[in-house]
């Protein structure tokens, strides 16, 4: 075996927008700076490495979807290596190092790399390197930048015990003694290539009686040696071909290119606004007509809204990237050739010839905060010299806490650095290297096909937000949905023939937030706000089974509902006293958050957990003793959270036992499909 096959390990990544692949390609790049040959692959591709036979050190790298659940693309493994009658020995060859990705917004913390290391423990694999979980809320860098600096060094030990013994099973190095055997701060960048110090990016001179913001920084920042990230290597090449006119626009022929599901162009016939004018936020509700289509969904099912950019936001970048005169005109993309970049290839979404203005506007998040390998690769583009410091800084190690500040918890995007260094000019390719692909959203189906023939509704809040300069800017999607059904709201209103507008929309690969199959079992419905979508089609749908087979005896169904105010967004307020006056619905807890109690009145319930202790007695009975579901659906931040704290409390006074106790129970509940939640952050 050669020295360089001695040096080698198998880097496995499971990602579900990216964020985890290019981690993954950062460990790659490294590696070889280092001295190692790392082996890479997505997880998914499992003809092209087999852990069964693997001798070399495994690192993975895995972030976490939806309801703690893994990627997309690690369904499969971790479906294999969850089969019941793997024996306890199957990976006891293997030693490896984790990195997990998560949000600790959610409540499943970082839970897809958790599972796989679970098992890879129950397995008998052993860990030559500490697993690192990664949390987005605070940025992730915190402890990726430190956990891929600290593997050389571990690597390297493991390797050489190897050598030595070919029998090796010692014990993991500490993360924390890889670290001091490897310091970010022994290293710069010379050349692209991450070196041993010896030529740090200058200091500037002192700004006097300033504050420090994105384009500006003070001592002793502006007065420190900085160490930057190697330069990421770029690896494709862009090829302007002739114009397009607007009316011979590929847009309805393309969009089908960049969707990995099929997707179905959908008439929207209803929309309207739910809150009053003065509400903290506008509503609204859409009803799609698909009786033209193919399209099915169940009650609880999410599907996904095809959307673009918004238009002023992609003009004003193709004038920063001088592109305005070019926009009509196709792009050919090619593979750079001899780029060092491991695996280097055109984004599938973009391997068919559109125009610049369909890239920027279906094709790129351009509203994503920019990562710090993309600063790095933005320097080279920068031509002040001022400017380039600065943006030198913000990708640095010493300038960590100004990224946090002015980068990432400020929501910062492309378009707001290219207004605050107007000197930044980078090609139309580094923007495909580096942003992500335009995700559709996710929407909640706020109806039951069964009552509601040929047509799906769903609501959202239109989200509205201030930049980190002030300017208001709405959601990407609902800003863009509103745009496009207020003629329809004008004309409802005026009571004209409707306008029509027509979106994308397509279905989501998994949905399991479902009625039970037994429609006598009970259901605890907890959904505040928006949240209460998916729970109009669940009413919906047994309101039409009450009147299909009246000799059916459904079971108990309880709705906790919440809003600011009754009277400006109490949501489906006339719906749902239609589902209690029937039957449908047998008790309505809603609490008003912002609404004050009338003179000489008890303080009312503000909060839907609230609500559940007051009624701790009938939540334990319907969960613990008629084994019925309990669905929750709304914000991952802080409702979800204080829910689940919630229903820990009410086990606990209502069956005794210890806080463990009752986490168990909830834990049985979930894996049983009992207790369903539909969240978001």
């Amino acid at each position: 075996m050669c020295c360089e096959t001695n040096k080698r390990f198998l880097l496995l990544y499971a990602s579900q927008k990216g964020q985890a692949k290019a981690i993954a390609e950062e460990i790659y790049q490294q590696a070889m700076e280092h001295g190692f040959k790392a082996d890479i692959h997505c997880i998914s591709e499992s003809d092209k490495y087999n852990l069964n036979s693997e001798r070399d050190p495994v690192v993975i790298v895995t972030s976490t979807t939806g309801d703690g659940e893994p990627p997309d693309t690690a369904v499969k493994f971790v479906k294999e290596i969850n089969d019941k009658t793997l024996p306890l020995n199957h990976f006891s060859h293997l030693r490896y190092g984790l990195l997990g990705l998560g949000d600790s917004e959610y409540t499943f913390f970082c839970n897809g790399g958790k599972l796989i290391d679970k098992r890879f423990q129950e397995l008998g694999a052993t860990r030559f390197y500490e697993t690192g979980l990664a949390d987005d809320a605070v940025g992730l860098e915190l402890v990726v930048d430190p956990w891929i600096a600290g593997l050389w060094a571990t690597l390297s030990q493991e390797l050489a015990s190897r050598k030595a013994d070919p029998h090796y099973h010692g014990k993991t190095a500490s993360l924390r003694a890889s670290m001091e055997d490897l310091k970010l701060e022994d290293l710069t960048v010379q050349n692209g290539v991450l070196s041993k110090n010896e030529g740090k990016v200058n200091p500037v001179p002192p700004i006097q009686d300033s504050w420090p913001s994105l384009s500006q920084s003070v001592p002793p920042l502006s007065q420190s040696a900085l160490n930057i990230p190697a330069l990421p290597p770029e690896y494709l090449e862009v090829e302007f071909e002739e114009n397009i006119s607007q009316e011979n626009s590929p847009m309805e022929d393309s969009l089908p290119l960049i969707s990995e599901s099929p997707l179905f162009h959908v008439p929207v016939s209803r929309a309207v606004q739910l809150t009053r004018d003065d509400a903290v936020k506008m509503t609204l509700l859409l009803e799609l007509d698909i009786s033209e289509t193919t399209f099915s969904y169940q009650p609880g099912d999410a599907f996904n809204v095809v959307c673009p950019n918004c238009a002023s936001e992609v003009d004003e970048l193709l004038h920063f990237l001088g592109l305005s005169e070019k926009k009509d005109h196709l792009v050919c993309l090619k593979v750079k050739p001899g780029t060092k970049k491991k695996g280097a290839a055109v984004p599938w979404y973009l391997s068919k010839k559109c125009s610049v203005n369909f890239i920027m506007t279906w094709c790129l998040e351009i509203r994503t905060v920019p990562k710090k390998a993309f600063l790095r690769s933005l320097v080279e583009y920068t031509a002040d010299a001022g400017a380039k410091r600065r943006v030198q800084e913000l990708c640095s190690k010493q300038g960590a806490s100004d990224y946090n500040a002015f980068v990432r918890d400020a929501g910062v995007c492309l378009l707001d650095l290219l207004r605050a260094f107007p000197a930044c000019r980078p090609p139309l390719s580094l923007l495909i290297e580096h942003l992500p692909k335009l995700q559709a959203r996710p929407y909640s189906a706020a109806s039951s096909n069964l009552l509601q023939l040929g047509k799906m509704s769903f609501i959202f809040n239109v989200l509205e937000f201030a930049s980190h300069q002030g300017e208001q800017r709405r959601g990407i999607c609902t800003g863009w949905l509103a745009e496009q059904v207020a003629p329809l709201l004008q004309s409802s209103m005026r009571n004209q023939t409707p306008f029509r507008p027509k979106i994308f929309i397509s279905s989501r690969p998994v949905n399991t937030f479902h009625l039970p199959e037994d429609p006598s079992v009970p259901l605890l419905m907890v959904g505040p706000g928006t949240g209460i979508a998916p729970f109009m089609g669940f009413l919906q749908h047994r309101e039409k089974l009450q009147e299909d087979y009246k000799e059916w005896t459904l079971g108990e169904t309880w709705l906790f509902f919440g809003c600011r105010s009754e009277a400006k967004d109490y949501l489906f307020q006339d719906e749902l006293r239609h589902f209690v006056e029937k039957g449908t619905l047998t008790q309505l807890k809603v609490c008003f958050s912002r609404d004050s109690p009338a003179p000489a009145q008890p303080a009312a319930p503000k909060y839907v957990q609230d609500h559940l202790r007051l009624c701790s007695k009938d939540v334990a009975r319907i969960l613990l003793e008629e084994k019925g579901y309990l669905y929750v659906c709304g914000d991952a931040k802080n409702m979800a959270k204080d829910v689940n704290d919630t229903l820990v409390d009410i086990i606990i006074a209502e069956r005794g036992g210890d806080k463990l106790g009752a986490l168990k129970i909830l834990a049985a509940l979930r894996d049983e499909k009992r207790y369903l939640q539909d969240i978001w952050a």
